[in-house]
């Protein structure tokens, strides 16, 4: 390609299998894009794939692709000559692409469309295991059954595709940024060695990849949002610098500002200096988001050196089973009661359940949600007058749980009065899935570019060993002095959480750069250690975020497991950022005068209850 263009417009239409179709619609008729990107796969969608596919071999790809997006638009597609790519292959994406050309040939439609292979390594498990593949935290051995084992591929292999004149490009498992770096990749001509560029190009998208979360889904000030029942979906304009706009089809309800899009550039982030991608090493740090007009932020400052030489894998593989049940329970004390309740339950289910000879239960969770228990109150200690108990039990034996789902019910007329709400039966065992993440060579995974069924190599750099990263000395504000007044955490900042694994992260950012002060006194790591003591079982790490006026704090084992492992009723961390935001903070008395905010915020509490 030797004319390269101005900008090139890329759309998120999916931040996960199940998001609305009215996405790429939307997107398709009014973004005016280049590029679509549609991103399904998470580590538990891996497994759900690969119990599909072991059911049906035609199967183990997200059906949604094609039944809901690119079936029902495919003339649509065809008109506006907008090139796909997405990850919906899954665990099959051979069979993705023939049930797409099925969809097309119907719809009278021809596209070129590209596979890319390499990343399923399930057929390599026995010699991996041999290799004595260790997990990355735990240092243990991999499972001896796996449901799933797939390496994240990077951009490089979409770019290959697209150089080879795709229209659409379907992947396994690579990383959700890749999805807009390839193409960004091809149509500017970056190269291997470009790590700036490929840092910015990872960091659009970063912000694409899920969706309505960069337009004001979920944010923290979600009453500034309009129009939650037609959200507009992200399209980043990209400039060959590196630089990007985020903005969305005019008329579309969201709001894009500096604070938003900030949030979502630090969900799912763990130390901003050191974000590990398969085509780059990634520093977010100066990271700058500024108003460019109504709806529209450039986002720029992306920083990139050397990739590592190895790919992250996730495999996934059954622990056992799980049952979880809940009940309404109503009246003066209600909180106390359904704890009482829930205790007496499992105490009840242990009895029967040894009597039956079932070992013990290997965890059981009793969750009061109306009380704070989230956050780690005693629900006890609780004024609400209507709560829902939520009870979970794991066991390696699915007639234990059986037993579980039998005994719950009975409550109704043994215990509490005010007891209802028994909606769905009894609960029936479903499988937990475990995620096991480690490193393999690069060099020992084999890329492939399917078009139209001839294959050919991908050659990707071997990148250099990982070496740790020296966190930059953080600033020394002048500690601040005088009386203070104790304001709620939310009135100085705005948060974003997210998951990986069983680690969740709080990205934490000021309002104002004035606030930082008070924030980096009163909001230490040890501080969140404590506030999260009721979930926080491993160490906790606060990242300085200086480009954008904040923190990023990574809390491990924090998360009972963590996906459906987790008996918890939030295993992905998605409250964790609005219990952050409820933390007491002491800030000094002449700020919260020179801040007409802050200053509501103290009015407002002194207000009677």
């Amino acid at each position: 390609m030797t004319d390269r263009p101005d900008t090139i417009r890329i759309g998120c239409g999916a931040g996960f299998w199940g998001d609305t179709p009215e996405g790429p619609k939307q997107l398709i008729e009014r973004g005016a894009l280049d590029y679509l990107i549609l991103d399904y796969l998470a580590e538990i969608t891996m497994s759900i794939l690969a119990r599909m596919k072991a059911k049906d071999p035609a199967a183990g790809y997200a059906t949604d692709f094609v039944t809901h997006v690119a079936g029902p638009l495919a003339q649509q597609i065809a008109a506006s000559s907008v090139k796909i790519v997405t990850n919906a292959g899954g665990l099959n994406p051979a069979a993705c692409r023939d049930a797409l050309e099925a969809a097309f040939s119907k719809a009278g439609v021809t596209r070129k469309i590209a596979l890319v292979l390499g990343d399923d390594l399930s057929d390599r498990a026995d010699s991996l295991r041999a290799a004595d593949l260790r997990e990355m935290d735990s240092g243990a051995p991999l499972p001896d059954r796996l449901a799933s084992i797939n390496a994240y591929l990077g951009a490089l292999p979409i770019a290959e595709a697209l150089a080879d004149g795709a229209d659409i490009v379907i992947t396994g498992r690579v990383t959700d940024s890749a999805l807009a770096l390839g193409p960004l990749i091809h149509e500017f001509g970056w190269r291997a060695t470009d790590h700036d560029l490929l840092a910015a190009g990872s960091l659009a998208g970063h912000v694409l990849e899920c969706g309505t979360q960069a337009t004001g889904g979920i944010v923290t000030d979600w009453q500034d949002v309009p129009g939650w029942s037609d959200m507009g979906f992200p399209i980043a304009i990209c400039a060959p610098d590196g630089s990007f706009e985020l903005t969305k089809p005019e008329g579309t309800g969201g709001r894009i500002t500096p604070l938003t899009v900030a949030e979502q550039i630090t969900y799912e982030i763990g130390d901003p200096a050191a974000y590990v991608l398969p085509d780059v090493t990634c520093d977010f740090s100066q990271v700058t988001v500024t108003q460019a007009g109504p709806d529209r932020v450039r986002v720029s400052g992306a920083k990139g050196r050397a990739p590592t030489d190895s790919y992250k894998v996730c495999a996934t593989y059954a622990d056992g089973y799980r049952a979880t049940a809940t009940m309404t329970i109503s009246g003066f004390q209600a909180g106390a009661r359904a704890q009482a309740t829930g205790e007496a339950i499992l105490s009840r289910v242990a009895r029967l359940a040894a009597q039956a000879g079932f070992p013990p239960f290997d965890e059981t969770l009793v969750e009061v949600l109306g009380t704070g228990a989230a956050f780690g109150h005693d629900p006890r200690a609780s004024a609400a007058t209507e709560v829902v108990l939520r009870l979970s039990a794991r066991h390696a034996d699915k007639g234990a749980l059986a037993l579980f789902g039998r005994e719950i019910y009975p409550a109704a007329t043994a215990m509490a009065q005010g007891i209802t709400g028994f909606a769905g039966g009894r609960p029936a065992p479903q499988p937990v899935i475990r995620l096991f993440s480690t490193f393999i060579d690069k060099a020992a995974v084999d890329i492939e570019v399917d078009m139209g069924g001839t294959r050919r190599p991908v050659a990707v750099p071997a990148g250099q060993p990982a070496t740790p990263h020296a966190p930059a000395a953080a600033p020394t504000d002048p500690a601040p002095t005088g009386p203070t007044e104790t304001l709620p955490l939310i009135a100085l900042a705005c948060a974003r959480s997210g998951d990986k694994g069983d680690i969740a992260n709080i990205g934490l950012l000021a309002r104002d750069p004035a606030f930082l002060p008070v924030l980096r006194r009163e909001v230490t790591a040890d501080r969140v250690k404590a506030h999260f003591a009721h979930v926080a079982r491993g160490p906790v790490t606060r990242h300085d975020w200086p480009g954008l006026h904040g923190f990023n704090f990574v809390m491990e084992r924090a998360l009972g497991g963590g996906g459906i492992a987790s008996l918890r009723n939030d295993p992905q961390g998605k409250g964790y950022a609005q219990a952050l935001l409820m933390m007491p903070v002491a800030v000094p008395a002449a700020l919260v005068r020179a801040h007409p905010t802050l200053a509501a915020h103290a009015a407002k509490t002194k207000e009677p209850a």
